[in-house]
This record gives structure tokens, sequence and C-alpha cells, in this order.
């Protein structure tokens, strides 16, 4: 089920205060050794060794032991992947998998690779960089998922899956203090209303954290913390068990995030005012206010009846909605050369009844699902230097329908055929408002102290449609696309411990129209990827595991900007959004545990890429390369819990490296270097349980690393320095990730 979201803690209390207190459980275990990981990566709860897919699952014990407290610290343990905080906020998210994403985040561009919590889909990047707080486990889908999950999984998809409420009164409580005056409080708990049947759950959380750096210049009375972190989110569950048939769960959630908007360290001087380097990767410059907000409030139900031993039915339906202001300093100085104060508006409703059925030598997994959503927005591009606003605003509304199957069947005691397939119908509705304003502008009245927007001001309809034939775009215009993807595969499993499999996938990126239209262009087609797999997974013994998948992915009729002759006149070049790029990339990804003693483990992940990347004529601007797409990822994990007469203590070390990689399809000045980070916990829990502690060291060589930038220079001199760009300045401007942080956590519970 799908649903758009925009906070950076939104579902993290949305789905994971559902569950129980925070009790990590141990995974069931083999005799001594390896543990059974399961895993829902069809749609059913099935053995991680026994599912034909690249998957990687990090359980609740492994989450709370390295302390891994948001989601972009999972791209550490997937091989081929990247979760990063995007640029301007701290809750946007830049999520590629095998070299397939989206990097503008902007309403109206679809991303690459989904991200659901208990299979509700998070549909905008804006929210998606989840605090995780209570979870049963993280899995990592890599490869297109189009039949089972549907749009926008054609790089993979990011499931956060929580648990069911049971027993009796529980509580837990939980204080965070770390490096930059961390301080965060997390309050969760279940009451049973009614003895196994009635369970009410509850939580809060209030996150803060000063920043990183801070706002060397900014208005006056501006908070001048940059990178901080001022986020309060609630929860209230209810969840139902009338008979051991039947289950029900209602959820209620809402979050606020006050962090403050993320200022861009500049990686030259400003030539137009005192804006020098600063010392500080953290620290920046601003002529907008620093306040940023964002809000999200919704309610879903998921009903579950095993209707028998062989047949269960689910239904899942969500209503969503959630309003962001935002102020995004592009030139990142104390002059409004660039800046672009912004609105994001959000509503969705989501339905989907699925069918699971195990059957005598097959099963099948099926469905039907609706989607509506609204997307809208206004960002206003304040330059300065031109004395004028160049305001662009409009809506990106989406109605999708679609029915999928997939079956799993045996053609004999060791082999068996996976055949899948979902046929999707979606109809887009788009407006674009674009053109100049005089002077300053904003969004909205008091938008600055003393700022009032007259009524009536706006700009023209650029894109849309004449529905009374005056001449003048007063409607919305609309497209609509239908897609059906196919999956197929052979699984043949040798012995008990062994299993290959080959696989055919294919996904797609929904069409759309370009949201920063001048001109009343067409909508661009849908993105395609199709994928083939072949893959092994072994347990050698007791002791070592290993998974290893080799892929072949092609990624056809990327969406990019063009320019082409206007259809009327061919000697007039136009921009539009279109069809004009391909890309194919071929891997490997091995997932290897070694369990050393009862005591000791091991875990490695290794990712390798080789991409190339065709590109049509009509481009607007000529591709380098593919973004957030390094040639390899390493991680390298050990273990060692020590048994205590005080009760458990597990240490965890980590290293993981990540090879060179460009932060822009069409931009070589923003690359990052190949780096590696060191990570280290260690965790208690007393000996009747109650009581818990960790300590958690993470990037202890404190890295700095881009994670996304802008970059508005004209060129490149001979002698290495850069030519003046958009609005006469050098504007290159890159964000970071986290720096070291050292954080103590203390918990109790009943």
């Amino acid at each position: 089920m799908k649903l758009s979201n925009r906070t950076s803690c939104a579902l993290a209390v949305a789905a994971s205060l559902a569950s129980v207190p925070a009790v990590a459980q141990e995974p069931e275990k083999a005799a001594k050794g390896l543990e059974r990981i399961e895993v829902t990566a069809r749609k059913t709860v099935e053995s991680l060794q026994e599912v034909p897919v690249a998957v990687t699952s990090i359980g609740a014990m492994e989450l709370a032991e390295k302390g891994i407290s948001v989601l972009t610290e999972v791209q550490q343990f997937s091989p081929n992947t990247t979760l990063q905080t995007s640029r301007g906020t701290n809750s946007t998210l830049t999520a590629f998998i095998r070299g397939v994403g989206q990097q503008d985040p902007l309403w109206g561009y679809e991303p690459g690779v989904g991200i659901y919590i208990d299979d509700v889909y998070m549909a905008r990047p804006q929210g998606a960089v989840l605090d995780l707080l209570d979870v049963q486990r993280i899995e990592v889908l890599r490869g297109p998922q189009g039949t089972l999950y549907g749009k926008n999984t054609v790089g993979g998809a990011v499931k956060y899956v929580t648990k069911e409420m049971s027993g009796g009164t529980e509580f837990n409580a939980e204080a965070t203090v770390g490096s930059f005056s961390q301080r965060d409080i997390k309050l969760t708990g279940q009451i049973p209303l009614i003895e196994d049947k009635l369970f009410l759950g509850f939580g809060y959380g209030d996150l803060n954290r000063d920043g990183f750096g801070t706002f060397l210049v900014a208005p006056n009375g501006e908070d001048k913390e940059n990178y901080n972190k001022d986020i309060k989110a609630a929860r209230v569950t209810l969840e139902f068990h009338p008979s051991d048939d039947w289950f029900m769960r209602l959820n209620w959630d809402k979050t606020t995030d006050d962090s403050n908007a993320k200022g861009g360290y500049r990686l030259v001087p400003s030539l137009l005012t005192d804006a020098p380097i600063p010392d500080n990767k953290y620290d920046s410059y601003t002529s907008l206010p620093t306040w940023n907000k964002v809000e999200l409030e919704g309610i879903s139900l998921m009903v579950n009846w095993d209707v028998n031993d062989d047949l269960s039915l689910k239904y899942i339906g969500a209503s969503r909605k959630s309003d962001s202001p935002t102020n995004i300093d592009f030139d990142n100085t104390g002059i409004n050369l660039f800046d672009v104060p912004a609105v994001y508006d959000d509503e969705n409703t989501s339905h989907e009844l699925q069918a699971n059925y195990q059957g005598e030598g097959f099963s099948l997994v099926g469905g039907l699902y609706a989607y509506d959503s609204e997307s809208c927005g206004v960002f206003d591009a304040i330059l300065g230097g031109l004395g004028v606003t160049l305001e662009t605003a409009g809506c990106n509304n989406s109605e999708a329908y679609a029915a999928y199957a997939q079956s799993s069947i045996d053609i004999s005691e060791k082999l068996s055929l996976t055949v899948g397939a979902r046929y999707t119908k979606e109809e887009k509705e788009a407006s674009v408002y674009y053109g100049f304003l005089p002077g300053v502008a904003y969004p909205n009245s008091d938008w600055v102290e003393g700022y009032t927007r007259a009524p009536g001001t706006g700009v023209p309809m650029s894109l849309g449609v004449d529905s009374d034939g005056d001449g003048v775009l007063d409607a919305p215009k609309t497209a609509s696309w239908n897609r059906f993807t196919p999956r197929i595969g052979v699984e043949y499993q040798m012995d008990r411990d062994t299993m290959f499999y080959a696989s055919y996938s294919q996904g797609f990126k929904s069409g759309t129209f370009n949201p920063r239209a001048s001109a009343n262009e067409e909508a661009a087609d849908p993105e395609v990827a199709d994928s083939v797999e072949f893959g092994m997974k072994k347990d050698w013994n007791q002791q070592w595991r290993t998974n290893v998948t080799l892929f072949w992915l092609n990624h056809k009729d990327r969406q990019y900007i063009v320019v082409e002759p206007d259809p009327n006149d061919p000697t007039i070049l136009g921009q539009n959004l279109g069809n004009a790029a391909k890309s194919k990339v071929k891997g490997l990804e091995a997932e290897m545990t070694y369990v050393a003693t009862d005591n000791l483990s091991f875990d490695l992940a290794l990712g390798y890429m080789d991409a190339e990347l065709e590109q049509d004529e009509s481009i607007g601007t000529p591709l380098v390369g593919l973004s957030n797409t390094p040639d390899y990822t390493i991680s390298l994990a050990a273990k060692y819990a020590l048994d205590t007469d005080f009760g458990p203590v597990v240490f965890n070390g980590g290293y993981y490296y990540r090879d060179d990689y460009l932060l822009f399809e069409d931009n070589a000045i923003l690359k990052q270097d190949g780096y590696g980070m060191v990570n280290l916990s260690v965790s208690w829990e007393s000996v009747e349980g109650n009581w818990y502690a960790g300590l958690h060291a993470k990037n202890l060589t404190d890295e700095e690393y881009m994670v996304g930038g802008y970059s508005f220079v004209g060129g490149i001199n001979p002698d290495g320095s850069y030519l003046p760009g958009f609005g006469g300045d050098t504007t290159l401007a890159a964000y970071y990730g986290d720096p070291r942080t050292i954080s103590l956590t203390v918990g109790y519970r009943f």
C-alpha cells in the first residue's frame, strides 16, 4: 500500500511505536550457530535462505547493539545501496540501489527506490530519513520489485517492519545523551484493555541535538544552529484480536519537526560578498530565515483474516497529510543572490486487499490496489541581483489502480518455478504556474517579519489546458499510462542448505509532468528497468553462510531535461522533460557470515558495480556518469558476546568503505572520493532484563564526506579556478554526512 510522507521522524513513531516497547528479540537459531532469519520480501513470512531475492535483513537486536538510530545508517550493511540525507533539510532522503534512484526531490519527480513501513509506501523523499525507534527488522530488497510492490521500485525497496503487541502491561523509558548536546527521550508502552484481545499502545519521542555547525551570517534574531535536530512525535495504536483467526490494527500518529533548515558549505569564496570558505564543513551563511517546519498526521487500518490453514486475507488502508514550509539558500551567502523559500503540501489515501494462499506444492500471493494523491507546492527563487523573484507553483496529482499475482510452483522436490505479474493503470493531472514577480516575494504573508503577500499575487499558468477556448490556460493537464510488469524465476534447492536461483524481473518509475515547466510541454513517459539475476544461498555448515548474486540491469527511458525543436517551428528550440538516456549496470553482491565460536562472529558485505550510460543528443546538459553509484562498497563487522555476573555484554566493531561517486549525473565537479568509516559499540543488559545500556561511537576517524550539493559556476579556468555562474557569483556548495559522534543510551522496561 502506498502513501506520501514528509518528516524525519514521521513514521519512526508512526510505525515503530505501534509495537511493544523496545525489547530486542533473539532471532531463532539453528543448533548453536547461524541464525534462521525470517523476512517478508515476497509478502509472506519465509526464511531468508529460501527467498530467491537479493535481501539484506537487519533485526531489532542488531539495530540496538550497533546503535543504528536512523534509516541512512542501514546503507552500511547492504551492498550497492545508497541511503543518505539530501541537501537543504535534515529529513529528505536520497535513495539509490544498483545505480537507480532519484536525485531531485521536487514534487512531480518520482523516487526510484520504494520505502515501506508495514506495507505502507512513502511516496515522497521528504521525511523519509526515519529515526528508528522500535522495529522488528529492516529489509533491503535489491533489484526491480515491480510485481509485488508496484511502481517506483525500479532500483529496489526498503521495508520497515514492526511486530504485534501481546502479553500484559509493558512500559519502556529510554534516554540518550551524546555529542553536540544530544538529548533524546523515548517512551513507549502497551496496556491490555481486554486480556489477550484488545491492546492500547502509545508512544512519545522527543529527539534533540545542537547543530554540527553554525550559520556564520544570518538575519538578526535567527537561530544560528546548522545541522541541528528538534523532533517531537506521538502515536496511539489500538490492536484487536477478536479470535485466533482475526487481527486488526488501528494507528494514529502526528509528528512535528522543527529542525532548522540546513545550510551548505561553500567550496569556493564568493566574488560578490564577504563569504570566504568556512573552516568547518558544517558552517554556512544565509540571508533567509533559518526556521524549517514539517508537520505530518495520518491514520491507517490493517485487518487480517486467516480464513483457514491455507488462505489469509488482508486489508490495508491509510489516509495522510503533510505540510512543510522550508528555506533553502542556494548561494549560501549573506545576500539574496539565489534564495528559495518553499512550501510542500501532500494529501493521499490508499487501499490494498491482499490474499495469501499456501497450497500443496505451490503458493500464491495476489491483490488489488488503489492510490489517490495530491502533491502540491510553491517555491520563490529570489534573485536579488536582478531585483525579481521567479515563482514556480503547481500540483502533480495521481490516481493509480493495480492488480497483481505471484505464484511459486514446485516442479519436483528440488526444482520450483516462480511466475508473477502486475498490471498498473495510472492517470496524472498536473498544473504549473511560472513567471516573475517584482522585488522579493515569499509564498505566504509573515514569512519574514513585516512581509505581506497581497491578495491575488501570482504568476500565469504555464502548463495546463485551455478548457473554454479563450486562449488562456485555465485547467490541469492530464496523461495516463498502463504498465504490465512481469517476473519469472527458477529455483533449485540442491540440498537443505543450498539454493541456486535465476530470475528476470521488471519495474517502472511513473511518467510525470515537469514541475518546473516554463512552457506547456507534454508529460515524460515512465522509466523501465529490466533485470536478470543469478544467485546462490548456502549454509556450508552451522558456522559459515554465503549469499552471492550476479546481476545485469538495463534501465531505459530515463527522464531528463531535453532541448528539442518546436513542432510548429523547427527554428525555435525549447526545453522540456523527456526520456533521453539509458544505463546498464552489471555487478556482484556477496554477504557472508562466519560464526567462529558461540561468542565471536564476523560479517562481510561486498558490492561491485560496472555502469555504462548512454544519452540522446537532445539532452539539455550532457551527462557524465551515474550519481550515487560507487564501484565498490565494503562492510566488515565483528561481534563478541561476553556473559558476566551482572548481565550479558556485547561488543561490536565495524568498518565501512565506499568508493568514489558523483553527486550529480550532469556535473563532474561535485565528486566524493572514496572514504572509510569505523564504528564501535558496547551494549549491556541486566540479568533481570529490565535495565539496558549502550555506548556507541560512530565515524571514529571523523571522515568528511559529501552527500549533497549545488553547483552554479560558469566553468573552469585553465588554472583550475571557477568562472562566475548564475547570479554572477561562483556558487559551489556541499552538504556533509554526520561527523564523529559518541552517545550513551540508558533504558528501563517492565
